[in-house]
């Protein structure tokens, strides 16, 4: 079986690179840059309108643990927003969480800050405190209780903790997310109207809810880094909907897809074409992203929703002296040492 060592990011197309780096290294302590890179999208033709496109990418990570955040700008065109207002329950990925030892402080935190946040502090189904806010970009993150954690750091927050999805069957939309992608265990199942919802776009109508989460301790180099997840399926009950990214190209404004850190592709490849949800894009071996590079592919879920694959084969350790960690030929379930993965806030970015 293929090893998945949880959420390596969410990408997120936004119109400025740096600024959006700044603001998130800033207010959710995404301070590490495994990667920037300004290159061209090669691979992707099926969502990039049928030919290669420029852009510019960073991957940030909290060392705390977690998901990191791929910022991900289009420089050959300009990124575009849906033409519709997207509310919850249309299809694809529209929130990330983000976690928090300290919720309630990090919600008085970022109030006396002056952050966009929608709502009040709440609990889900499940009985966290969260609340949400919205980004300089109108991006809508949650920041949600957890207590697994890779190490202490001065942030609020850790790093992405999974993300909320609009879906259109969820029975149908767990053989991607349960079956797999591992999150088998179901915190909650639970269907009407939520008060936690409220203030969210659309949030009023009737919905079923079923939070997920992995049942089984993520293994592989990154596991540790990577950590548990939570995958929030929602579907809408009494509206029709939309898919989020109908008519536009991955990459355009909002999030692009949902990505793992995996090791052995040619398996899991085999699993997800027995499962019926064949690879749509694949960079068949390596593909080379400056300061890192691996093998990624893509599946769609029942709703099209983009998740990626990434088999990681470089990653920089220390940049400065020109340090990389070569995982090609490590035990796939072996965990890195706690001391190596740690030495990626060599790579953090300061005021």
């Amino acid at each position: 079986m293929p090893v998945i060592s949880g959420i390596q990011q969410i990408g997120i197309g936004i119109p400025r690179v740096y600024e959006a780096f700044d603001w998130y290294r800033k207010n959710l302590g995404m301070d590490i840059q495994v990667f920037d890179e300004a290159a061209e999208a090669a691979l992707m033709l099926p969502y990039t309108g049928g030919k290669p496109q420029q852009r510019h990418a960073i991957l940030a990570i909290n060392i705390q643990g977690g998901g990191g955040l791929e910022i991900w700008q289009y420089t050959s065109r300009e990124p575009q927003p849906p033409d519709f207002q997207i509310q919850l329950g249309d299809h694809g990925i529209f929130i990330a969480k983000y976690k928090s030892r300290n919720v309630r402080s990090a919600f008085e935190n970022f109030k006396a800050k002056g952050m966009d946040i929608i709502g009040d502090l709440s609990q889900t189904p499940t009985g966290s405190y969260h609340f949400y806010l919205k980004d300089p970009y109108g991006n809508i993150c949650e920041v949600v209780e957890s207590d697994n954690w890779f190490k202490n750091y001065k942030s609020d927050t850790g790093g992405v903790y999974g993300c909320v999805i609009g879906v259109s069957d969820i029975e149908k939309a767990r053989a991607v997310y349960s079956d797999i992608l591992g999150y088998d265990k179901v915190l909650c199942d639970v269907t009407g109207t939520f008060e936690d919802y409220r203030g969210l776009p659309g949030g009023d109508k009737e919905f079923r809810r079923v939070i997920l989460k992995n049942s089984k301790k993520r293994e592989g180099a990154f596991g540790r880094l990577l950590g548990d997840a939570e995958i929030e399926l929602v579907q809408v009950l009494n509206r029709e909907t939309k898919k989020i990214y109908a008519n536009r190209f991955w990459g355009d404004l909002g999030y692009i897809h949902l990505c793992f850190d995996i090791n052995g592709m040619d398996k899991l490849r085999k699993q997800c074409e027995e499962k019926g949800f064949p690879f749509t894009a694949d960079s068949a071996d390596s593909f080379d992203m400056g300061e890192a590079a691996g093998h990624f592919s893509y599946i769609e879920d029942p709703d099209g929703t983009l998740i990626e694959f990434v088999e990681t084969h470089k990653v920089p350790i220390l940049k400065k002296l020109n340090l990389y960690l070569n995982l090609r030929k490590r035990d796939p379930k072996k965990p890195l040492p706690n001391w190596v993965v740690g030495s990626l806030a060599f790579n953090r970015v300061k005021e």
